[in-house]
């Protein structure tokens, strides 16, 4: 029987590169890059050749590989693996470059910062304390070739060929037999006077002097050279010069040369340092400390070098949200340093950490993820926005602050594109029209009228045409002028989606009642619009032949091309909202509605325009309004750059300081405002889509709603406001005078989106069936009283300090 040797080179479970070798420190070692066999993870692999009749190299080389793997500490290149044999010895360590090989990369690239020049020096010095105070061993050997560099920028030491015991136990100094080394020994050891120096330090330190020369001004030529500090810094200087003193015993201690450089104004007082020394303690710091880390390290992460963030913070980042509970802080900075990393990086590392953090309880960590979703969103695929985010999202519709529920419509624009069938056309709609109809904001219902324009080329045609029409035909009725000016825009948005017949029938009836607003922002708008679709309707009747061009778009599949016209509005921008959102809810960021089930909708002659509810709103709205008319006169004929995408949608950031101190989300919904109980239930909403499943269709879900309850005794009148005219409010408005009377006859009901039944308008001159329709809506009501009735007795009797909701 055979055996055979094992190669034990062909077993290591490292392997070199094919790459040509890096260098490394002046001596018999030669560094190459490698890989781990079993998972390609990048390592570094100095290699010794052992030649006959070098014994004394190879006993140097065989006490560095000792004192590699025996020595552990952050700032000294770290041993992974090694292998020794008759022929050669190989030391792994983790992936490392040549610090003189880094410094000529950089300085291509356009060279290092100060910033990094100070950390890497101050990991050099803590090091050689580490060696000099720690262990009682003198490096001997510090120089720019040992010194390396790894890929998040930290400074490492190595080049422990010559290494001794500082209390003489070893012996004395190896000889080391390289001339390139020779010009590093300091002068008291060149003039035979060395065993007079008293502190074990002395020699590493006029080292270390050496090596910052080099850093700041390339290869020393002489030893003569370092009286001329070059273009050290002038901070440095002063403790440069005590390193290369003639004197021995006047060279500091390593410990204490860094807290000199420490001191206020010293070359390693910086923000970056603090920054790395907070990192290197961070697991033994206070949650409140390392709050106020993550705070404030946002605001510094652009000065600092690339891959420092990659590398260094984005795991530390990381980890404190894995396992540190650091909380939505960790967001914004997070985000920052995600932009340094590639797709696959990103997928990776941000991804999964993104998903896990939309399904906390957090209210600042939800609100400020939908704030900066649009960091991320490119980096999402359809299945995980659909599976793990969309669900966790749309429980913002239902939160009682405000705030939460507006960023929740915003972030439909960017999420719209990627949701499915029954996300987009079923679940989001139904969130939208309790929000339109319901939402006690003004700003939040304009916001949906909005978001609704924006994404209605996504919708289905069947969707588009349920919904379209009715929802903004019920924003022209809403009682906050932005948000009838957002219902006139949403028709100019989605103009290419509608037939001609819809646009006779329907659309225009609803715009020429906007002609007599008392708004004249409304007025403006509604007659731009009107001018819109009555030159569309005359250009197909001169031309028949187009109809088929122009109504394209009406049957064809949702597609994100046609999304452009919702993008570019000629300029139709409300440019009040933004202001308002902020007034509204910094005034009452808590509000809650008299009567939560009943929407505000403009009511008949002889009420107020505005429900009392809505009186800040009111004084807001009244004040704004007439310094925007005089700048809407001189841009109305402009027909320039869009400004709706430029628009911030009316910010509610400054309720973000009262989330944390708030319940989260998934009790919020329930939980009482204002010494009520809320009709919103996160968990079961079906409640408030008992009407949807009844009625069965889109079109009976935007019908009238029942006539609100009387206001309070001393409400003023609609005619008596001041609607941004300059005369007095006394003398009353010719216009608040005619839309009162039009709006006379209108009645309302309380679950549904719209005030009329738009299904109807061409015939509603048309006595005989306006008359049929208002049985039919009367029966409809009947029925579903009946059912509700049905409902509470199966349900049982209500607990006690609740309320039964329909």
């Amino acid at each position: 029987m055979w055996f055979f040797a094992r190669d034990p080179v062909r077993d290591f479970p490292f392997e070199l590169s094919q790459d040509p070798p890096e260098g490394g420190p002046p001596g018999p070692w030669v560094l190459h890059r490698g890989r781990k066999k079993a998972t390609g993870s990048p390592v570094s692999i100095f290699v010794y050749d052992v030649k006959p009749g070098a014994d004394e190299q190879t006993q140097v080389a065989k006490a560095a590989f000792k004192r590699l793997k025996t020595l552990r500490h952050p700032n000294i290149l770290a041993y992974i693996d090694g292998l020794e044999t008759d022929k050669c010895l190989h030391v792994v360590t983790e992936a490392v470059t040549p610090l003189g090989m880094y410094l000529k990369e950089r300085a291509e690239a356009g060279g290092l910062k100060e910033l990094e020049l100070s950390w890497g020096l101050h990991q050099i010095v803590k090091a050689l304390s580490f060696l000099v105070n720690d262990c009682s061993l003198i490096h001997n050997n510090i120089c720019m070739a040992a010194v390396f560099v790894d890929r998040a920028g930290e400074w490492k030491l190595g080049g422990l060929d010559y290494m001794y015991s500082a209390q003489g136990n070893g012996g004395g100094p190896p000889r080391k037999g390289v001339p390139e080394l020779e010009q590093y020994d300091p002068p008291e050891l060149a003039d035979g006077s060395g065993r007079a120096v008293r502190e074990k330090w002395s020699a590493d330190m006029w080292r270390l002097g050496c090596l910052i020369w080099e850093v700041f001004n390339g290869p020393l030529p002489r030893a003569a050279a370092l009286r001329n500090p070059g273009k050290i810094p002038k901070s440095l200087v002063p403790h440069y010069c005590e390193l290369v003193g003639a004197n021995p015993k006047v060279r500091p201690n390593p410990a204490r040369f860094l807290q000199n450089c420490r001191a206020p104004g010293g070359f390693m007082n910086n923000r970056f340092v603090e920054t790395n020394l907070f990192l290197e303690e961070i697991q033994i710091k206070e949650p409140a400390e390392k709050q106020k880390f993550f705070q404030e390290l946002s605001k510094s992460l652009d000065s600092f070098p690339e891959d420092f963030c990659r590398h260094r913070v984005l795991p530390q980042l990381l980890t404190a949200f894995e396992f540190g509970n650091a909380g939505a802080v960790v967001l914004t900075p997070l985000f920052k340093v995600g932009k340094f990393l590639n797709a696959e990086e990103y997928q990776q590392k941000i991804i999964p950490v993104v998903v896990k953090m939309f399904s906390s309880t957090d209210r600042a960590m939800r609100i400020r993820l939908l704030q900066q979703m649009e960091q991320f969103i490119q980096y999402l695929d359809e299945p995980t926005v659909n599976t793990q985010i969309f669900p966790h999202v749309v429980h913002g519709f239902l939160d009682t602050n405000p705030a939460i529920r507006e960023q929740t419509v915003k972030s439909m624009l960017l999420l719209a594109p990627k949701l499915n069938e029954a996300n987009l056309n079923v679940e989001l709609m139904k969130h939208f029209a309790r929000l339109q109809a319901k939402d006690e904001q003004g700003p939040i219902r304009c916001n949906t009228t909005v978001c609704l324009g924006k994404i209605g080329s996504y919708l289905n045609a069947s969707t588009r045409h349920r919904v379209l029409t009715s929802a903004f035909s019920r924003a022209t009725k809403d009682p906050f002028a932005p948000s009838r000016v957002a219902g006139v825009l949403g028709f100019a948005a989605t103009h290419n989606l509608y037939s001609m017949n819809d646009c006779a029938h329907k659309i225009l009836p609803v715009l020429c009642g906007l002609t007599v607003d008392p708004e004249k922002s409304v007025r403006d708008q509604a007659f731009k619009a009107i001018r819109s679709f009555l030159s569309k309707l005359e250009s197909v009747s001169e031309d028949p032949t187009q109809l088929a061009e122009v109504e394209k778009d009406v049957h064809a599949a949702s597609s994100p091309g046609m999304g452009g016209a919702a993008a570019s509005w000629a300029g139709w921008a409300v440019t009040g909202v933004s202001s308002l959102t902020s007034k509204l809810i910094r005034a009452h960021p808590t509000a809650a509605p008299a009567e939560p089930n009943i929407p505000q909708r403009p009511t008949p002659e002889g009420l107020p325009a505005l429900a009392p509810t809505l009186v800040p709103a009111t004084s807001t709205t009244s004040g704004h309004w007439e310094t925007q008319e005089e700048s809407t006169d001189t841009a109305e004929d402009s027909s320039a750059a869009d400004r709706w995408d430029d628009e911030d949608w009316g910010s509610l950031e400054e309720a973000e300081s009262v989330l944390a101190q708030q319940e989260d989300w998934s009790t919020g919904g329930q939980a009482s405002r204002g010494g009520q109980t809320s009709n919103v239930d996160p968990k079961s909403p079906e409640s408030d889509w008992s009407s949807w499943e009844a009625e069965g269709s889109w079109e009976q879900g935007w019908q009238e709603p029942s006539p609100p309850e009387p206001p309070p005794e001393g409400t003023r009148l609609a005619s008596e406001y001041n609607w941004g005219g300059s005369e007095p409010s006394d003398k009353g408005d010719p216009f608040a005078a005619m839309s009162a009377r039009r709006e006379a006859g209108t009645q309302l009901r309380p679950d549904s989106w719209g005030d009329d039944n738009w299904e109807g308008l061409e015939t509603e001159s048309r006595q005989g069936k306006a008359e049929l329709a208002r049985k039919k809506r009367e029966e409809r009501r009947r029925e579903m009283e009946a059912k509700r009735a049905e409902k509470k007795a199966a349900k049982g009797p209500m607990k006690l300090g609740t309320r039964k909701l329909d």
